[in-house]
């Protein structure tokens, strides 16, 4: 099995802010498969918050290129196994590896991943389009820009209400709000009330990820949902969000990949936990994968691609947030810039 590493520098439409950072470009990683005459394809992207980078990323899977190429014909779940204790220190590097054996091993077998994993695909809930943190003007006009089913609005500013009042003069929209990280309890508790009015869905990990005991209080106060998702990194942090948050946002970067996501999204549903699957800011070559997953998930935020200046990849499409699958087997994934 060959083992194929593609760095790239991700151009973005516009400026991307959240409430700890702002980013032009987005480095990544694509980890290529391929074996048998086929091929498959994965990704994972730098993150200053989880200190990973695309070097990083790169020197981890080279260490372990013999144990990769030894690779015959075990199932994903079997292969990710193998190769979590190499790699459980690099959940993103695990991530782009799974992700491309996942694809590899259903086009091998000549279905598609859902196929693969017997998903009823009848009901895929729509994505939302993400909006930065910029000047109320500059956020008004990205919604005019794109219009949109669902919304999610990155906050964690000193005007975050009026900025939510001005944004739903233009749209009526359902709007999402992540503030990652951004707020405090009182604030979150006091905010949701405000937010509710204003059409919003739910909130995204408002407070920092170890607060606890704040998440807790948040959870019996608030009027609206909360959703984890620096506080729900690895497949035992589910457990933990229970009482605690009313639902999961599972990043596959995060958690090392589409085998063990399938997991926690799994048990987050034996809690009673809503699930939903986020992206990065990232390629066709990551969304693909997602949409793989939709049938078993409440909610779905896969705009990475959408964001971008030009992708790199062919693969899923997205039409006013409905998902439509590409022909080809596996995620549905093909290169169209190569280096």
């Amino acid at each position: 099995m060959q083992l194929i590493l593609r760095e790239y520098n991700l151009k973005l439409k516009h400026t991307f802010t959240i409430s700890r950072k702002s980013i032009d470009f987005q480095p990544c990683l694509i980890v290529e498969f391929q074996s048998e005459g086929f091929s498959g394809f994965g990704e994972a992207t730098s993150n200053p918050y989880y200190k990973t980078t695309v070097p990083m990323m790169m020197q981890d899977l080279e260490k372990i290129r013999t144990v990769i190429g030894n690779t015959t014909d075990e199932t994903p779940e079997e292969f990710w196994s193998k190769i979590h204790p190499y790699l459980k220190e690099n959940m993103f590097a695990l991530c782009a590896l799974d992700m491309a054996y996942n694809d590899w091993y259903a086009r091998k077998k000549g279905k598609k991943l859902y196929e693969l994993w017997n998903y009823n695909i009848d009901k895929k809930p729509l994505t939302d389009y993400t909006i930065g943190i910029a000047t109320i003007e500059e956020m008004v006009a990205k919604i005019k820009e794109l219009p949109w089913p669902i919304y999610k609005i990155k906050l964690g500013t000193n005007e975050d209400i009026a900025i939510v009042k001005e944004l739903r003069k233009h749209t009526n929209a359902t709007f999402r709000i992540d503030a990652n990280c951004g707020w405090g309890v009182e604030e979150t508790i006091n905010n949701a009330v405000e937010l509710k009015k204003l059409g919003v869905e739910f909130l995204e990990q408002p407070m920092n990820a170890d607060n606890w005991e704040g998440h807790k209080e948040v959870f019996k106060h608030s009027v609206l949902p909360i959703i984890a998702d620096e506080s729900c990194i690895i497949e035992q942090d589910v457990a933990k969000c229970h009482h605690h948050f009313h639902g999961v946002n599972v990043k596959l970067m995060k958690c090392g990949g589409l085998t063990p996501g399938r997991r926690m999204i799994e048990e987050a549903k034996k809690l009673g936990l809503k699930t939903m699957v986020g992206c990065m800011t990232e390629s066709t070559v990551g969304i693909s994968a997602i949409a793989h997953l939709l049938p078993q998930l409440d909610y779905v935020d896969m705009d990475g691609a959408l964001l971008l200046a030009e992708d790199i990849a062919t693969g899923i499409t997205i039409d006013f947030g409905k998902i439509s699958y590409s022909e080809i087997n596996g995620t549905g994934v093909t290169l169209i810039k190569d280096i």
